[in-house]
Parts: structure tokens; C-alpha cells; sequence
């Protein structure tokens, strides 16, 4: 990724401003990625977690230009909460995805939902938020979370994708909310689309959306693949098969690994193709 020093504003382009925020961990890269959108006047993209210093390094890279609107693509934690800070400080409406408070009993700290979001305006696919030379149109893309949006922008073949296509990793897919057939339809969506460039959440820009979603799409269908000869041989559990799968990666990653095996798996037993049971997993 580009080199960016957290609170300190970026101009990819001239419509879109990024903010990093100060929250690195092995889940989030170098940290949640808010942008700025417009030049009279703008729409905040996922104002990030609930951080003074990084609200108030929007506050700064706003100055005294207008909020039109506070978008949230999906209510994580490291997304949403500082929204409320930021709509004090701006008076602009709080709007985005619907509220979803559910615990996924899933490990990453920074992805438990934000129970306290109240959107002024709750937006689905197709609405669209307006502002002085620039549309930002939602898409929706569930399956990282039931409640994600991702949001187009015309004027200049932009896709802010949130955490449903990211520029550093896959995305975890937690169950139960987190649900692996939609999260593949939405990728299949955005294939279909023509957008010129992804500006992610986390992660470098994405230069080549289509080639990665293709690529994204391939490495799923390669971990159900994988998840299939593993329960070819015989009956596994989820850590067997993830200390199998993900040998090469950090250890602490394996608990988000366990997660995403068993949104798979979740998948594949409603297709008839696995059972579970007693904590493990056979093919039919």
C-alpha cells in the first residue's frame, strides 16, 4: 500500500480525499480508510472507529466546507461509531446501511457491531446521496455483513467497496450473519459492473477491479474445493481443516480462517453437499 501517515488527508483524485485512521491490527491493515468526497461540498465514507483524533482529522481536512451527508457502508466496529462525533461536529445526516446489532461470536474485536448507530436515512440499492459534482449510488453487497452497502460514483467510475472487496486481503465471512452464497452473488454483481477503480476501507486502491473480483471469486471456489477433499478423505473438524488450509498464514489469523470455513461449509450443506455433526464435518 501507498505509504499514508494516519489523520494526514490524501487526494487520489480530484473528487476523493482519504483519511487514515489509527487503527492497524492483523484484521484491518493499517487501519480503516475514511474518504472524502466532493470539493464545495463533500460526503464522509465510513467515518471510522470511535477515535477524537481521527474525527478530528476530518474535522480539519473539511475545514469549512459542507457535509451533506455521513455514509456508512456496514456497521463494524472499526466503520461506524464515529459517526456521532462527526454529525455533532458538522450537523450533517447520519445515512448508509440499516442498523444490524448481532453478536457473531467471531475473533476480531475490531468487527463486533456498532449497537449504538441510528441512521438518519436509511438507503438500499439504488438510492443515491447528492451533492455539488457528485452522485454516490448504493449498491448492495451482503455477505461480509447482511447490512453492507458498497457506493458508486458516476462522475468518475469510482466504487467505494468497504470491506466487500478490500486492496490487502479476502474479506472474513462470519456466520451467522455473515453468509457465504450472498457474499458470492455480490461479488458476481460487481463483475458484471464496469467501474474504472475500487477505493476500499482497507488497503491500497484497486486499479484493476475486475480482474481481482474475477480473482477473489476463483479463490473461493479453490477453498471449496479444498474444504471437499479434505472431507473426501474422511470426516474433519474446522481447526483440522483450517491447520490444514491455512499452514501458511499468521496463526492469528486462523480463528477468522475457522470463521470462513464455516460459512463454506454453511453453503455447502444447504446444497446438499456436506452434513455436520458432533462437531464434525462428512460429504454426503
Amino acid at each position: 500500500m501507498t505509504d499514508q501517515l494516519p489523520g494526514v488527508p490524501q487526494i487520489l483524485e480530484p473528487l476523493v480525499t482519504r483519511v487514515l485512521a489509527n487503527n492497524p491490527s492483523p484484521f484491518t491493515d493499517t487501519g480503516t480508510q475514511t474518504h472524502l468526497v466532493g470539493t464545495t461540498d463533500l460526503a464522509v465514507i465510513d467515518p471510522g472507529p470511535d477515535d477524537p483524533a481521527h474525527v478530528a482529522a476530518l474535522v480539519g481536512a473539511i475545514g469549512a466546507r459542507p457535509v451533506t451527508a455521513i455514509v456508512v457502508t456496514h456497521t463494524h466496529r472499526d466503520h461506524s461509531p464515529a459517526s456521532r462525533a462527526l454529525q455533532a461536529a458538522t450537523g450533517a445526516p447520519i445515512v448508509g446501511c440499516a442498523p444490524l446489532a448481532l453478536d457473531d461470536h467471531g475473533p476480531r474485536a475490531d468487527a463486533s457491531f456498532d449497537t449504538d448507530y441510528v441512521p438518519d436515512r436509511i438507503l438500499e440499492e439504488g438510492d443515491s446521496v447528492a451533492g455539488h459534482g457528485w452522485t454516490l449510488a448504493a449498491l448492495a453487497t451482503p455477505g461480509h455483513t447482511s447490512n453492507h452497502l458498497a457506493f458508486a460514483l458516476p462522475e468518475s467510475g469510482a466504487l467505494f467497496s468497504g470491506d466487500h472487496v478490500m486492496g490487502w486481503s479476502t474479506t472474513i465471512v462470519s456466520p451467522p450473519d455473515g453468509e457465504m452464497a450472498a457474499y458470492m452473488a455480490s461479488l458476481a454483481k460487481l463483475q458484471e459492473r464496469d467501474d474504472r477503480i475500487y477505493y476500499p476501507a482497507h488497503g491500497d486502491r484497486v486499479d484493476r477491479p475486475q480482474r481481482l473480483v474475477r480473482g477473489l471469486i476463483g479463490h473461493r471456489k479453490q477453498r471449496e474445493g479444498q474444504i471437499l477433499r479434505l472431507l473426501a478423505d474422511r470426516p474433519q473438524t474446522i481447526p483440522a481443516m483450517v491447520e490444514l488450509m491455512y499452514a501458511g498464514i499468521d496463526r492469528r489469523l486462523w480463528p477468522a480462517a475457522e470463521r470462513s470455513v464455516l460459512a463454506h461449509l454453511i453453503d455447502l450443506a444447504t446444497r446438499g453437499s456436506v452434513v455436520g455433526q458432533g462437531g464434525e464435518w462428512r460429504t454426503t
